[in-house]
């Protein structure tokens, strides 16, 4: 199972980094959020916006890394290799946990880069255990929304319908979160859906390292919504394709 977990995620990683526009435009657009947003939006709820909305970024950066991971398997299902991939003797879930580990290693690639220029910026990280800790609560956060985006893209032909459905997830889950401003300063409905947005757990987890607490329940909330992703991933993927 692992040697054909490896197998999937590596062809896509390959096939991926051969894309040279597509690598460096993905490492780039990022970090041109952290710069010009935290440098240049004008707040009044904190000195230094930019440790502030870093956090943010970082997960948005998840978010719709994430996301486009369900093009992934809409472009195998046109080309035909799923359905050559179906009929190889390895375990049919071990392409969907590649698809799930290399969306998730990609955005993990991107993340690194608005550290190091956050880093470069200013922005503090106290110790090696919150970066790992970081990447572990991105990595979690990436899992279920990698595993979300697999399933869509099950049951959608084509790739504009996926764009379409990809902003209609990706947008409001992202400014209805606590990416920008904090909870006390958000109007009362906004305040609400920030604190159901599931969004908002893995920023405030993330936020909360930067400043160097221990988010344990934002862990484990992040760890049960990303293994229950999975398990529902992996019944319809058996589902879609008996």
């Amino acid at each position: 199972m692992m040697k054909a977990v490896y197998y999937y995620f590596e062809r896509d990683l390959v096939k991926w980094l051969r894309g040279r526009v597509t690598v460096i435009s993905s490492l780039v657009m990022p970090a041109a959020w952290l710069v010009f947003v935290g440098l240049a939006l004008p707040t009044k709820f904190t000195d230094n916006y930019l440790e502030y909305i870093t956090p943010g970024i970082l997960v948005m950066t998840m978010l719709f890394s994430s996301l486009q991971g369900g093009s992934l398997m809409i472009f195998d299902k046109i080309l035909g290799f799923l359905n050559k991939f179906l009929a190889m003797p390895s375990p049919r879930e071990s392409m969907l946990y590649g698809k799930i580990l290399f969306i998730s290693v990609r955005g993990l690639m991107q993340a690194t880069v608005i550290l190091i220029i956050a880093t470069l910026l200013g922005v503090r990280i106290l110790s090696p255990v919150q970066i790992i800790l970081i990447y572990f609560t991105l990595f979690l956060f990436s899992v279920f929304f990698s595993a979300l985006s697999t399933m869509i893209g099950m049951y959608l032909s084509d790739h504009d319908s996926y764009a379409a459905v990809n902003s209609m997830i990706s947008m409001p889950l992202f400014f209805t979160s606590s990416a920008l401003m904090p909870y006390d300063v958000m109007p009362a409905w906004l305040r609400f859906l920030a604190r159901l947005n599931p969004v908002s757990y893995a920023i405030d987890s993330t936020r909360t390292l930067f400043e160097g607490g221990m988010p344990v329940h934002g862990l484990i909330s992040l760890a049960i919504g990303a293994g229950i992703m999975v398990l529902l991933g992996t019944y319809q993927f058996r589902k879609a394709f008996v």
